[in-house]
């Protein structure tokens, strides 16, 4: 599920970088960062419900 999860949001930083996704906090290509932080908690969450239960 985590390599899902990253795949997904590496594409999204491609993305945010090519072309602003316009979201509040993403408005510039600079704030692809924004994700990677988003990301790397996500991943976290993920990794200790799947390895807690």
């Amino acid at each position: 599920m985590s390599k899902i999860l990253s795949m997904v949001i590496v594409g999204l930083m491609i993305v945010q970088i090519i072309r602003p996704l316009g979201l509040p906090g993403l408005k510039r290509r600079a704030d692809f960062w924004k994700l990677a932080v988003v990301a790397l908690g996500l991943i976290v969450v993920t990794a200790g419900l799947s390895h807690g239960g």
